[in-house]
């Protein structure tokens, strides 16, 4: 159960500040909109009033730093029975929303893009599946007691993730008070799974675009990569075997870890070792080896297939100096050597911004 609270101003002399239910369930949802972290600092509003696909109307829905969707409900003047009811009515449409759908949501509802406001939320990027699991969270201005049997009964015997927060609105002259009391301990609810049964809650795979991270360092250099057509990864099979999903025709998003994207090229040659890779210069062939590197440790381990350098041979079609690399919040970054890039929102950002027409 959760705790009253009630305030005493203790200045010349001791006097309870005045509680008003009526007023707190007016201001209730204007407050949680202006600053959802009253309610929770790990949540990121995605929209009021969402519209669901048989007319109803969700007061809140958020989205946490794993993906996971929270429907919010005020109670209002409506009963306990009629409030969880219609909460569990949402669920059960809100279980199948899609990768996309959840972005279309959002920016319906916002002026930005989701991955955009995710970023500046929780300083890291969009989750590549979204809505693996949901919770429940109905807010009212009041405790009752049917509320209370109704959640736990709920939440005790059929492990279902919903939880009651409760808002009280203080007044005293000018200034004005809120405190929030929980119903259940949110950490035990954080471990009760809602599991969904659709399959499109990743954001699609275009089934040519890759993000290949580069190290340019000690045993790879930029310049050379420009210069000579290639990206490479090495000193473990950890490091090189991603570069394996390559095929030829596969368009790479090339970026260096820690600055951003500095390259676009297709895939002309899979991934293989360095030793055995020829390369066209100047209309004749002969051994990528042979070349002068920038890099001098570019020919590490020759004799070692799994610790040498493996090489994928690109048509870069547009790049620039590394001092140049494009970031921006939002951007899809990982650290495997070369990655499947599913991220629309990733994808136009850096073709814009290397002047590049999807095709």
């Amino acid at each position: 159960m959760p705790i009253e609270v009630s305030i005493w101003k203790v200045n010349d002399e001791v006097k309870k500040v005045v509680y008003s239910p009526i007023e707190s369930e007016k201001k209730l949802e204007d407050i949680l909109v202006k600053d959802l972290s009253i309610l929770s600092d790990d949540l990121l509003l995605i929209g009021r009033q969402i519209k669901t696909d048989y007319g109803k109307l969700i007061d809140m829905l958020a989205i946490d730093q794993e993906g996971n969707l929270s429907i919010i409900e005020l109670k209002r003047n409506r009963t306990p029975r009629e409030v969880v009811a219609q909460a569990l009515d949402y669920a059960s449409w809100v279980q199948n929303l899609s990768y996309d759908r959840i972005l279309d949501i959002f920016e319906d509802k916002q002026s930005v893009p989701l991955e955009e406001a995710f970023a500046n939320k929780f300083d890291t990027d969009l989750p590549d599946k979204l809505n693996e699991s949901h919770k429940l969270i109905i807010v009212s201005a009041q405790l009752d007691t049917e509320t209370e049997r109704i959640i736990n009964y709920l939440s005790n015997n059929f492990d279902l993730p919903i939880n009651a927060v409760f808002f009280r609105y203080f007044k005293e002259d000018n200034q004005e008070f809120i405190t929030r009391s929980w119903l259940l301990d949110p950490n035990v609810v954080e471990e009760k799974t809602s599991n969904t049964k659709s399959d499109d809650k990743k954001e699609k795979w275009n089934k040519q675009d890759f993000v290949v991270n580069f190290e340019d360092g000690k045993y790879r250099n930029w310049d050379d990569a420009t210069k000579y057509g290639f990206i490479s990864a090495g000193n473990g099979k950890w490091y090189s075997r991603t570069l394996n999903q390559l095929f030829v025709g596969a368009r790479v998003f090339c970026m260096i870890p820690k600055r951003g994207y500095v390259g676009i090229g297709r895939v002309i040659e899979e991934a293989k070792p360095i030793g055995n890779l020829l390369i066209n210069i100047g209309g004749n062939q002969g051994k990528l080896i042979e070349l002068p590197f920038q890099s001098k440790e570019m020919l590490h381990d020759l004799d070692d297939n799994e610790l040498c350098e493996h090489v994928v041979l690109i048509e870069w079609i547009k790049h620039v100096p590394k001092e140049k690399a494009f970031w921006t919040k939002g951007l899809k970054a990982n650290q495997n050597s070369a990655y499947k890039l599913r991220s629309q929102y990733t994808i136009e950002k850096v073709l814009d911004h290397f002047g590049i027409g999807e095709s």
